[in-house]
């Protein structure tokens, strides 16, 4: 099933964000019943968090859409996501940056490391390299990125994100363990930084040298 109407009723619904017609037309090509388990795919146009396993979820559409309009993506950029999870966000941001664009995703679990991979190749992404590592660490290799998206709840803003940040470039991280508060962060030319908060969100912790520890 390519779930048509579904996907179109939950585009419609998302137009009264005031989104781009580019992030719409994006939402809209992407299989989200593709990036989340087979029991609950009849689910998958609902506007709403799923389970994913391991304790994770794949965000509810708008939030996912929301994310990228504070990312301000476009063709040709190389973004870092922390947190992989079932590799849908990252399907999402594939489709702003393009075939000249990348996206790097690292994930921490193991077992969603390789759902998101089995999931990007089902669905025929190919410029989305998900890696298994400590995403709060952020990812020198390919350092720096236009964009950073973090996909969890962190305790602060890590200085490795910012530090891999390319000046005139956007950091989009929510901050807070129960509760988190968004941010969207920029670096100036001049290395300096503006934070803007934009409301209140609820995500997983995040997990890492940066996260919160959540053996204790």
């Amino acid at each position: 099933m390519e779930y048509k109407e579904e996907r179109l009723r939950l585009i419609n619904s998302l137009k009264y964000q005031g989104l781009s017609q580019e992030i719409l037309d994006a939402m809209y090509r992407v299989p989200r019943h593709l990036f989340v388990p087979s029991e609950s795919q009849i689910d998958a146009y609902v506007d709403a968090p799923i389970m994913i396993g391991q304790n994770q979820t794949i965000s509810a559409p708008h939030m996912v859409a929301m994310m990228c309009d504070l990312l301000d993506l476009s063709e040709g950029q190389v973004v870092l996501e922390v947190g992989a999870g079932s590799g849908y966000h990252a399907a999402v941001i594939s489709e702003l940056v393009g075939e000249s664009g990348h996206v790097y995703s690292i994930e921490c679990i193991e077992e969603l490391v390789n759902f998101s991979r089995n999931n990007l190749k089902n669905a025929g992404y190919s410029n989305v390299t998900v890696i298994h590592g400590d995403g709060s660490e952020g990812y020198p290799e390919y350092a720096p990125y236009d964009r950073i998206l973090v996909t969890a709840g962190a305790p602060d803003v890590p200085d490795s994100l910012l530090n891999h940040l390319k000046p005139e470039g956007i950091l989009v991280i929510p901050v807070g363990f129960y509760f988190q508060d968004l941010y969207q962060i920029k670096k100036e030319l001049d290395g300096s930084i503006s934070k803007n908060e934009k409301g209140g969100v609820m995500f997983v912790p995040l997990i890492g040298k940066y996260g919160f520890n959540m053996k204790s």
